[in-house]
Order: C-alpha cells, then sequence, then structure tokens
C-alpha cells in the first residue's frame, strides 16, 4: 500500500467529514438532526469502500481523482459555482430543520436515499469502466474511446450518476428548499459538458463519430 496515497486520502476524507458535519449541524443547532447523520452514512461509508478498493486495484486512478488541479478557465468557474450551490443547499437544509419550515415525510427520504444509493453504484460501474476518469476537463496520454456498457449508453455516465447523487442529497437532507437550490446544478453541468466535449472532440482521436453513435450526453431519450 502507498503510504503518501493513503495518508493523503485520509486526510481529504477528514477533511471533508468536518467541512459537511460543519455545515449541517452548526445551522441545525443540533446534532439531533437525524438526516444530517443519514447523510453523512450513506456518502462517506460507500466513498471509504471505493477509496480502498481503488487503492488496491487502481492507485492511480485514486491519485487522479484526489489531485484536482484543474486547467481551463471555463472550468474553474464552474468549480467555484458547484462550492457556492453546495454551500447554499448545505446551510438551508441545516436551517430547515432548526426552523421547521418545510418537513418532509419520512418515506420521502427514504426513497431519495435509495436513489443517492443507486447514483452511487452508477459512479461506481464508471469508474470500474473508464481508467482514464479525472476530476478534470483533459485528454490523457494513450487515451482512447470508451464506448461500451454505460458509455453505450449516454456520452457522459459519471454526470448521469453525479444528476442522481445531487439531486437526492437535499431530500436525504429533509429540505425541500435546499433541493430548489441543487437545481442550479443543471446548467453548471450543462456548460462543463460543452467545454468537455469541446475539448475531447479538438484532442481525442474517435470522439466526434462517438458523439454521432451516442446521441443522449446524460439521460437516456431526455438529454
Amino acid at each position: 500500500m502507498n503510504g503518501k496515497l493513503f495518508a493523503q486520502a485520509i486526510t481529504k476524507l477528514i477533511s471533508g467529514l468536518l467541512l459537511v458535519g460543519f455545515l449541517l449541524f452548526l445551522p441545525a443547532g443540533s446534532f439531533l438532526y437525524w438526516n444530517g447523520w443519514l447523510l453523512i452514512a450513506v456518502l462517506f461509508v460507500p466513498m471509504i469502500v471505493a477509496g480502498f478498493v481503488m487503492m488496491k486495484k487502481n492507485p492511480e486512478l485514486l491519485r487522479k481523482r484526489l489531485n484536482v488541479k484543474e486547467e481551463q478557465s471555463e472550468q474553474k468557474t464552474v468549480i467555484v459555482l458547484s462550492g457556492v450551490m453546495f454551500l447554499a443547499a448545505f446551510i438551508v437544509a441545516g436551517l430547515n430543520f432548526r426552523f421547521g419550515w418545510i418537513v418532509l415525510q419520512n418515506w420521502i427520504v427514504y426513497v431519495a436515499t435509495a436513489v443517492f444509493l443507486l447514483g452511487y453504484i452508477l459512479y461506481a460501474e464508471v469508474l470500474r469502466e473508464n481508467a482514464y476518469l479525472s476530476r478534470t476537463v483533459e485528454v490523457q496520454e494513450n487515451q482512447k474511446v470508451i464506448d461500451t456498457g454505460l458509455y453505450g449508453i449516454v456520452r457522459h455516465p459519471m454526470y448521469m450518476s453525479t444528476f442522481l447523487l445531487f439531486l437526492s442529497m437535499p431530500l436525504v437532507l429533509g429540505s425541500v428548499i435546499s433541493f430548489v437550490i441543487m437545481l442550479v446544478y443543471i446548467p453548471i453541468i450543462a456548460k462543463r459538458i460543452s467545454n468537455e466535449e469541446q475539448v475531447l472532440e479538438e484532442g481525442l482521436a474517435g470522439y466526434s463519430d462517438y458523439k454521432k453513435k451516442v446521441k443522449y450526453k446524460v439521460i437516456p431519450y431526455v438529454w
């Protein structure tokens, strides 16, 4: 096991856990915000499992997922907007619990949790299928077009999975208002995809033909 990579992964995990806890429980004014604990469980437990699997089977992929340094100026804007979106959605969810603005029935929370876990399963499958997957928009050395599995259904299955994850997340937290805030993800990801496909068409052989073969970007028969 790569000790440096393990330390980096653990540091990122603890930092993320503390940040999410701070953004949820401080606005909620209580550690009794059970939706917050539910989200932390379904978010971080699979993340830990996936991290150990990648560290054992594909440490280079884990390294790429941990080291995010976006070079595209348009993508830097996307990252900033996404960060603001998450901050607003998490803080509002905590405030929603504290003041009881709109209380969702528990069955909605449980269905949203199931959708969230489905998104995680799809995300794991994308990681398995595409060894070139990166958190930055780039064309890597010796990269080839992947057109099998989920990539034979939509061109960006990673964004399909994050679409499910991000839009179910506020409902897991029990906040309709946060869900409305997270809808901002749709134009944000549309902007990222537009720039990403431009980069891939210019630098990745066969991508233009792949676009003709697979018509849909994120959602089959819809988008």
